[in-house]
């Protein structure tokens, strides 16, 4: 297995791709959460407002990004060719799969981590501007604050195992481009299915059990009562869909030629 992990790690740290991706991450997240917790009011959206999930918005776009690099993880590998070479090296196919799965979920960590940290820098920074003060029940953002905390180490998680989600399907279907439609169906089908659905509970169901509408609830702080579903269940409805993903690609990647 470790000589799995070194040979993923220095396939992914060689591909220029690699960086640029992790970097467009976080730097994509931190700048709509920045312009987000620059354009809403105080004013305008009144009290109740859950300022921790506001200043962790572009946490939807990032996320797009970790499934790119996700799906290039392997699916690049089957369009150049070179899983022919990586499967003669490693003929253990399930440990490959294994290798690339825990590399890509260290950098989705530490990518996650930076991009939440910044957009709560940015929330902290910018949302008093906009009359989110103390003064009207809004005091300084803070991991020292526990739901805040919950929010921000959930958020992380969250990017991670879409990076998973996004690997499995990947390795099942193998074109990049196909893969990469794939997930970003998975992703935003559901809360669009939500908003059409006329019955509250069919909606409700379909937050529920949608990858991204279910693992964002980790997300919130306040109003937990009227979440469709808690935030660590949530995030555990994205774990499944992540598991199940993984288990459709290992199984294809066992199962067929390369």
């Amino acid at each position: 297995m470790s000589d799995a992990l070194h040979a993923e790690w220095t396939k992914l740290r060689t591909i220029a791709a690699t960086g640029w991706l992790l970097l467009g991450a976080v730097a994509l997240t931190v700048a709509l959460s920045g312009v987000v917790a620059l354009a809403v009011t105080y004013a305008s959206l009144g009290s109740g407002q859950d300022v921790t999930r506001l200043s962790l918005t572009g946490v939807y776009l990032g996320q797009a990004i970790i499934a790119v690099l996700a799906v290039l993880t392997i699916a690049g590998e089957y369009s150049s060719g070179m899983i022919q070479v990586t499967l003669t090296a490693m003929p253990r196919r399930i440990s490959v799969l294994a290798a690339k799965a825990t590399i890509l979920t260290a950098l989705a960590l530490a990518a996650g981590a930076l991009a939440v940290l910044g957009s709560l820098l940015a929330g902290r920074l910018l949302l008093p501007a906009g009359g989110f003060t103390a003064a009207h029940g809004y005091p300084l953002l803070s991991l020292g604050h526990g739901p805040t905390l919950r929010a921000a180490f959930g958020s992380v998680l969250y990017l991670a195992l879409i990076g998973l989600l996004s690997l499995g399907i990947a390795t099942a279907v193998r074109e990049p481009a196909v893969a990469i439609g794939l997930v970003l169906g998975v992703l935003y089908l559901f809360p669009i299915l939500a908003a059409l659905a006329p019955d509250p509970h069919l909606r409700r169901h379909l937050e529920q059990i949608g990858p991204m509408t279910a693992g964002l609830a980790i997300q919130a702080t306040t109003n937990l009562r009227g979440l469709p579903i808690g935030p660590w269940a949530g995030l555990g409805v994205l774990a499944a869909w992540a598991t199940a993903a993984l288990v459709a690609g290992g199984l294809a990647l066992a199962r067929r030629d390369a």
